[in-house]
Protein backbone atom coordinates (compact mmCIF):
# COMPACT_ATOMS: atom_id res chain seq x y z
CA UNK A 1 0.00 0.00 0.00
CA UNK A 2 1.07 3.39 -0.76
CA UNK A 3 0.19 6.62 1.36
CA UNK A 4 -1.17 9.27 -0.56
CA UNK A 5 0.82 11.60 1.18
CA UNK A 6 3.90 10.02 1.03
CA UNK A 7 4.07 8.24 -2.81
CA UNK A 8 8.02 7.40 -1.60
CA UNK A 9 7.05 5.35 1.29
CA UNK A 10 5.73 1.52 1.53
CA UNK A 11 3.18 1.90 4.62
CA UNK A 12 0.56 -0.10 6.71
CA UNK A 13 -1.86 0.45 9.28
CA UNK A 14 -1.93 -2.62 12.16
CA UNK A 15 -3.96 -3.85 14.79
CA UNK A 16 -1.18 -4.23 16.97
CA UNK A 17 -0.15 -2.19 19.66
CA UNK A 18 2.95 0.37 19.21
CA UNK A 19 5.55 -1.70 21.34
CA UNK A 20 4.43 -4.97 19.53
CA UNK A 21 4.56 -3.37 16.18
CA UNK A 22 8.01 -2.58 17.39
CA UNK A 23 8.80 -5.91 18.28
CA UNK A 24 7.59 -7.25 15.33
CA UNK A 25 9.23 -4.56 12.59
CA UNK A 26 12.66 -5.69 14.73
CA UNK A 27 11.81 -9.65 13.98
CA UNK A 28 10.65 -9.06 10.88
CA UNK A 29 14.02 -6.96 9.60
CA UNK A 30 16.14 -9.22 11.37
CA UNK A 31 14.19 -12.35 9.06
CA UNK A 32 14.98 -10.14 5.57
CA UNK A 33 18.75 -9.67 6.39
CA UNK A 34 18.65 -6.07 7.98
CA UNK A 35 20.21 -5.29 11.33
CA UNK A 36 19.00 -2.08 13.09
CA UNK A 37 21.96 0.28 13.03
CA UNK A 38 20.16 3.35 15.05
CA UNK A 39 17.00 4.45 16.51
CA UNK A 40 15.62 7.27 17.50
CA UNK A 41 12.69 7.76 19.86
CA UNK A 42 11.35 11.12 18.33
CA UNK A 43 8.65 10.70 21.11
CA UNK A 44 11.39 10.98 24.06
CA UNK A 45 13.64 13.53 22.17
CA UNK A 46 10.23 16.27 21.50
CA UNK A 47 9.73 15.74 25.15
CA UNK A 48 13.76 16.30 26.36
CA UNK A 49 13.98 19.11 23.69
CA UNK A 50 11.52 20.98 23.46
CA UNK A 51 8.65 19.80 26.30
CA UNK A 52 6.24 18.61 23.59
CA UNK A 53 4.05 15.71 24.29
CA UNK A 54 3.19 13.83 21.36
CA UNK A 55 2.15 10.15 20.81
CA UNK A 56 4.68 7.08 20.17
CA UNK A 57 7.28 7.70 17.16
CA UNK A 58 10.14 5.44 16.36
CA UNK A 59 12.35 5.65 13.63
CA UNK A 60 14.41 2.29 13.22
CA UNK A 61 18.01 3.00 11.07
CA UNK A 62 17.77 -0.64 9.34
CA UNK A 63 20.63 -1.98 6.79
CA UNK A 64 21.12 -5.14 5.19
CA UNK A 65 25.60 -5.18 5.08
CA UNK A 66 25.48 -6.86 1.53
CA UNK A 67 23.39 -5.05 -0.19
CA UNK A 68 24.57 -2.03 0.90
CA UNK A 69 28.13 -3.49 0.08
CA UNK A 70 27.12 -3.72 -3.23
CA UNK A 71 25.83 -0.49 -3.43
CA UNK A 72 28.47 1.71 -2.01
CA UNK A 73 30.83 -0.50 -4.63
CA UNK A 74 28.79 0.91 -7.35
CA UNK A 75 27.84 4.61 -6.02
CA UNK A 76 29.97 6.07 -2.93
CA UNK A 77 28.06 8.86 -2.08
CA UNK A 78 24.91 6.72 -1.70
CA UNK A 79 25.86 6.58 1.70
CA UNK A 80 23.39 9.67 2.21
CA UNK A 81 20.95 7.85 1.74
CA UNK A 82 21.62 5.56 4.40
CA UNK A 83 20.16 3.40 6.16
CA UNK A 84 16.62 2.69 4.84
CA UNK A 85 14.39 4.09 8.11
CA UNK A 86 11.23 1.94 8.86
CA UNK A 87 9.25 4.12 11.37
CA UNK A 88 6.62 3.10 13.77
CA UNK A 89 4.35 5.51 15.22
CA UNK A 90 0.94 5.94 16.73
CA UNK A 91 -1.58 8.64 15.16
CA UNK A 92 -4.74 9.31 16.55
CA UNK A 93 -5.13 5.32 18.34
CA UNK A 94 -4.36 3.53 15.52
CA UNK A 95 -0.55 2.06 15.07
CA UNK A 96 1.45 2.72 11.50
CA UNK A 97 4.39 1.42 9.91
CA UNK A 98 6.04 3.00 7.22
CA UNK A 99 9.84 2.33 4.97
CA UNK A 100 11.42 4.18 2.54
CA UNK A 101 11.19 2.85 -0.58
CA UNK A 102 14.32 2.30 -1.66
CA UNK A 103 13.10 2.29 -5.54
CA UNK A 104 12.17 5.14 -5.27
CA UNK A 105 14.91 6.98 -3.29
CA UNK A 106 17.94 4.97 -5.13
CA UNK A 107 16.34 6.57 -8.28
CA UNK A 108 18.20 9.88 -7.72
CA UNK A 109 21.27 8.33 -8.31
CA UNK A 110 20.49 7.85 -11.46
CA UNK A 111 22.55 4.43 -12.33
CA UNK A 112 20.67 1.70 -13.57
CA UNK A 113 23.43 -1.05 -12.15
CA UNK A 114 21.62 0.01 -8.90
CA UNK A 115 17.76 -0.97 -9.94
CA UNK A 116 18.22 -4.64 -9.33
CA UNK A 117 19.41 -3.69 -5.33
CA UNK A 118 16.85 -1.32 -4.97
CA UNK A 119 14.08 -3.95 -6.38
CA UNK A 120 15.33 -6.79 -4.11
CA UNK A 121 15.30 -4.23 -0.78
CA UNK A 122 11.95 -2.86 -1.92
CA UNK A 123 10.94 -6.64 -1.56
CA UNK A 124 12.31 -7.12 1.57
CA UNK A 125 10.86 -3.82 3.13
CA UNK A 126 7.36 -4.81 1.81
CA UNK A 127 7.81 -8.26 3.21
CA UNK A 128 8.84 -6.17 6.43
CA UNK A 129 5.73 -3.52 6.29
CA UNK A 130 3.13 -6.80 5.36
CA UNK A 131 4.47 -8.83 8.45
CA UNK A 132 3.72 -6.00 10.80
CA UNK A 133 0.31 -4.65 9.21
CA UNK A 134 -1.22 -9.11 9.13
CA UNK A 135 -1.02 -9.50 12.35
Amino acid sequence: MRSLLHPDTLVATTPLGFDDAVARAREALADEGFGVLCEIDVRETLKNRLGVEREPYLILGACNAPYAREALELEPDLGTLLPCNVVVYVDDGLTHVSAVDPERLLAVADRAELAPIATEIHRRLQRVVDRIAAC
